[in-house]
């Protein structure tokens, strides 16, 4: 005989979310514009290629903004737990895009190194209001946003690269002035490209796992396993199975062997409050079982 349990606590940032991303999609995509046209204007390749990187930054937001929108909508019969794991799945696409976006600027670079561009004093105008433009969205975005999310996280990741790139830029630009030193600007890509490789690899990692059905890096099964066997009455803890639906929303599933004559009401409600305070997991499911019954059986867990 088994008894399962279902707490629903999820605390949603998902209106504070959205309206950030809205504006910083709003800034950087008309920023985009300006600067494509800035770009045609002046005949400048360095900066119609950094509206090309301001076009990844609209479009990952927009991604981002979809997923949240897209995210929000009910669970139906096919889809129980609704649509949340769509924004993991828009990380993992920024994820693989910010990989390939700085692939494409080592690449860049590489052509750059052996001819250096000519850089004109208009470029650098541009590329410091397009510095501001990211320092303001990156300040609304941790400011407004939630850093546990890895959808959030994985925008953000990319309006960094796009700060850092405008940085780099930036620095070339006036040591090739002050200095003519052409070497600068190529320099200063790879510097940003291997920040953003990294990043790009760490986001795209975590959206693999909680795809994967992983556990939570903050929380540790032993340690589990050890209040849940403590509470009176409990004989064995089994089958336990901890995972993430989205980076915000853990939920767990377990069996507990119990002593014969004990009130398993109460036993599942001392269960379920221990793993809310203790783990922070409101969604957990517990069956409950007699210590003749059969138990089921797990790779690892026995």
């Amino acid at each position: 005989m088994g008894h399962s349990h279902h707490g629903h606590g999820h605390t949603h940032h998902n209106t504070n979310n959205v309206r950030v991303l809205f504006f910083s999609f709003l800034l950087i995509f008309l920023f985009m514009i300006i600067e494509a046209i800035g770009g045609f204007l002046t005949n400048s390749l360095a900066l119609i290629s950094d509206a090309g990187h301001m076009l990844s930054d609209a479009a990952a937001l927009g991604l981002s903004l979809v997923a949240f929108k897209y995210g929000e909508r009910n669970a139906s019969r096919s889809k129980t737990y609704g649509y949340r794991r769509f924004e993991i799945i828009a990380a993992f696409l920024n994820g693989i895009t910010l990989i390939l976006i700085s692939l494409y600027i080592f690449y860049e670079a590489y052509q750059r190194f052996f001819s250096p561009p000519e850089v004109s004093a208009s470029m650098m105008l541009i590329a410091l209001a397009g510095l501001i433009v990211n320092v303001v969205v990156a300040w609304m975005m941790m400011r407004g946003g939630s850093q546990d999310n890895l959808n959030i996280r994985s925008a953000l990741l990319h309006v960094f690269g796009d700060l850092l790139g405008s940085v780099g830029a930036l620095a070339a630009g006036i040591l090739i002035l002050l200095f003519n030193w052409n070497i600068a600007d190529p320099i200063a890509s790879v510097l940003v490209s291997v920040l953003i490789i990294i990043s790009g690899i760490r986001i795209t990692r975590d959206a693999v796992h909680i795809l994967m059905e992983g556990k939570p890096e903050h929380i540790s099964i032993d340690s589990m396993k050890e209040s849940l066997g403590k509470l009176n009455g409990v004989k064995e803890v089994h089958d336990l199975h901890v995972w993430s639906i989205t980076s915000e929303f853990p939920a767990l599933t377990c069996h507990l062997v119990v002593e014969d004559g004990i009130d398993r009401d109460q036993l599942l409600q001392r269960a379920t409050a221990e793993i809310n305070n203790s783990f922070g997991i409101t969604h957990c499911t517990i069956q409950v079982e007699g210590f003749s019954g059969t138990h089921g059986n797990c790779d690892f867990c026995d």
